[in-house]
């Protein structure tokens, strides 16, 4: 673990507290989620629901969990074998990553990542092997990946395929065509996928992936799982939380669905690592998991809307911004200011113009990719992201 210092979110985070900026840089909600859910928590607490709790996690949030797959993907799991609770989804991924790699063997994942993927590799002594998700080269593009280039990177070696869609920090959300490239590579290799969906709805509407499914009656978003594909259910690892979609990040609540024994696989190693967890805030994410089906795409079009006011802001401060399709993030070319280094650029922005963002170079290997990238997050209050707006105009004026 000696590469991994303290982590850019640390150090952006304290330059915020400092200067008094405002963090557009960890991608936490500045409000919470739905109010019953939180009576639910103060409920479980106040009725003793505070002693470790099964292993699985509580059966009424298994049921929901498998009860949510089934509604909003037709995926059918048992939640008394194929469905586990963890300490939020980078516990998941990590006891995944843990279970299924021996030293030496390699995992397959997209570049850009979110950190915590190279620190979960490394704890597992495995090899990340990154295939660049490309930005795009012209005004409306989707950042895209050469499904060839995924196929080349395997090796005797590669074990897992680890998959986020919707991305962060990219905003990139896959299609059904890429799905399928990405599946059909999984099966001709036996690989297992392991994949964070934990923005699984947050899929704005002109995105390309956004369709409705003809196979399922439902109302569908436009995020389509991994698991859903020929020869997919069973070789994929579908792990998502309730952090994202109900604004309650800090709760750490997550959830594994696979086939038995590939849930009694994570099993193995998550008990060794929090044992349990959450027990009290266990039937609230089961409330939260019951909530009208009406909550999800009115809670995506707030979203959508927020992401429309910051990329406003962005574009009248003179920077190039990307196209966002899902998650809370927009990723912006700040080379039209003249900037050479994301990384600078963002260490002075917080005295500049009084507002806090994120170098997307750190998410890469290949640093050189992304040194004309950032990353700002954009779930906050609309009144945060005007005043954001507001102070980011200064980066055109000088």
């Amino acid at each position: 673990m000696q590469e991994f210092g303290t982590t850019i979110f640390a150090e952006m985070s304290a330059l915020a507290v400092r200067t008094g900026a405002i963090n557009l840089g960890q991608g936490f909600p500045d409000t919470d989620g739905p109010a019953e859910v939180i009576e639910a928590a103060v409920e479980a607490l106040r009725t003793g629901q505070n002693q470790y709790p099964p292993g699985p996690g509580i059966a009424a949030l298994r049921q929901a969990i498998a009860r949510h797959q089934r509604h909003w993907y037709g995926l059918d799991y048992d939640p008394d074998s194929e469905v586990m609770v963890t300490a939020g989804a980078t516990e998941a991924i990590t006891a995944a990553i843990l279970a299924l790699c021996e030293p030496g063997d390699e995992v397959l994942c997209l570049e850009p990542y979110y950190d915590s993927y190279a620190a979960c590799i490394a704890l597992a002594q495995a090899v990340r092997k990154p295939v660049l998700l490309h930005a795009p080269t012209e005004p409306g593009g989707r950042f895209t990946f050469d499904p060839a280039q995924l196929r080349a990177a395997i090796t005797p070696k590669t074990k897992v395929l680890l998959l986020n869609s919707p991305h962060n920090p990219t905003g990139f959300v896959a299609t059904r065509e890429e799905l399928a490239a990405i599946a059909q590579i999984c099966v001709d290799h036996d690989l297992v996928a392991i994949t964070d969906e934990v923005y699984e709805h947050l899929v704005f509407t002109d995105a390309a992936a956004y369709k409705n499914d003809p196979a399922v009656e439902s109302v569908r978003s436009g995020h389509i799982p991994l698991a859903t594909f020929p020869g997919m259910r069973e070789r994929t690892i579908q792990i998502s939380s309730v952090g994202k979609t109900f604004s309650f990040t800090g709760w750490k609540v997550g959830w594994v669905c696979a086939r038995p024994e590939l849930v009694s696989a994570v099993t193995k190693v998550k008990q060794f690592m929090t044992y349990v967890n959450a027990a009290p805030l266990q039937p609230a994410v089961a409330v939260a998991l019951n909530l009208d089906a009406s909550y999800y795409p009115d809670f995506a079009a707030g979203m959508q809307s927020r992401r429309d006011l910051l990329r406003t802001g962005l574009a009248d401060a003179g920077l190039t911004v990307l196209r966002t399709e899902g998650t809370y993030f927009v990723t912006c070319d700040v080379s039209s200011l003249g900037v050479t280094d994301g990384l600078e650029f963002c260490r002075a922005m917080p005295e500049r113009c009084g507002v806090v963002a994120i170098p997307s170079q750190v998410f890469y290997d290949h640093q050189d990719e992304a040194r004309h990238l950032v990353r700002f997050a954009f779930c906050k209050r609309p009144e945060v992201l005007t005043e954001a707006a507001k102070r980011l105009a200064k980066l055109k004026t000088g």
